[in-house]
């Protein structure tokens, strides 16, 4: 049986334990309600950029835009959105093994498949197991619509290069604190969404030209996805991290019990053998 001493200094260490997890899950939910408001302001928006495109699509001959063209699909690159920390639950490990069953999945659909990282344990679990074109870190504490776009030049000028022919991206989708959707979307060639108007839905007049809407909206729509994919996994990621915190706390208090009771165990023992051992010297001594 470990010694009181043992079982004492065990008792802090999880009282410890338990203070820093309280203390992440207080943070986590502070940041969880801060990226749920970027969320929901940001998924209106990109809906209707969807519907523009989407009308834009059935008004005429839209197809001389390199980013609306289909070709046969010979290379891809799949970007993946992990976290750059752990402590959050399955969060991460899911993203990846979806990722690396995506990848076994289309390796022989196509010639090349590359990997866009975004976030450093997407990085760290695929950067042995697949080729990794780039990453990006700690660009996930401070989400900026700028490096959104940054990131969607790049890969539309690879795109628009021929460097790859087709561009999955792969996100933890925010739906609840207690759930996350694992979502995949084809982000090039860009697919305009299926329309819910009637036949009957009025012609509009564009101005500019439809040509110079496409050329102005389709990269915009590429930054969009992408800032959203991120703000999604943003508010999954600290929703899952609240979620195993709090979970963390309970098996921590459950732990303490279970040592407090052992100890106090240990110790009405260790009491009962001096006692003993007194009433064994005082008879020895009458005897």
């Amino acid at each position: 049986m470990p010694s009181l001493k043992s079982i004492k200094k065990r008792i802090s260490s999880v009282k410890n334990t338990r203070q820093i997890t309280k203390a992440m899950k207080m943070v986590s939910a502070a940041k969880l309600r801060r990226a749920q408001e970027s969320v929901v302001a940001a998924r209106p928006y990109a809906k209707k950029l969807g519907e523009v495109l989407e009308r834009l699509s059935r008004s005429g001959d839209v197809e001389s835009s390199p980013l609306l063209q289909k070709r046969v699909a010979e290379k891809a690159l799949l970007i993946v959105v992990t976290s750059d920390r752990g402590l959050c639950g399955g969060f991460n490990a899911n993203i990846c093994k979806a990722a690396e069953r995506f990848l076994k999945e289309k390796k022989g659909d196509y010639a090349e498949l590359s990997v866009l990282t975004i976030g450093r344990k997407g990085f760290d679990f695929l950067k042995n197991r697949h080729k990794v074109w780039k990453n990006y870190s700690n660009v996930l504490s401070s989400p900026n619509y700028q490096t959104a776009a940054l990131l969607a030049r790049e890969v539309i000028e690879g795109f628009i290069a021929e460097e790859y022919d087709e561009v999955y991206l792969l996100f933890n989708a925010f739906k609840t604190v207690m759930s996350q959707d694992i979502t995949l979307e084809m982000l090039l060639p860009i697919t305009p969404p299926a329309s819910n108007e009637e036949e009957y839905a009025p012609e509009y007049i564009y101005e500019p030209s439809k040509g110079e809407l496409l050329a102005e909206i389709l990269p915009k729509h590429i930054e969009v996805q992408i800032f959203r994919a991120v703000l999604e996994s943003i508010a999954a990621e600290h929703g899952a991290r609240m979620t195993a915190m709090d979970s963390a706390s309970k098996n921590a208090t459950e732990m303490i019990g279970k040592l407090t009771l052992q100890y106090n165990r240990a110790r009405q023992a260790a009491i009962t053998t001096e006692l003993m051992e007194i009433i064994s010297g005082a008879e020895s001594i009458k005897g």
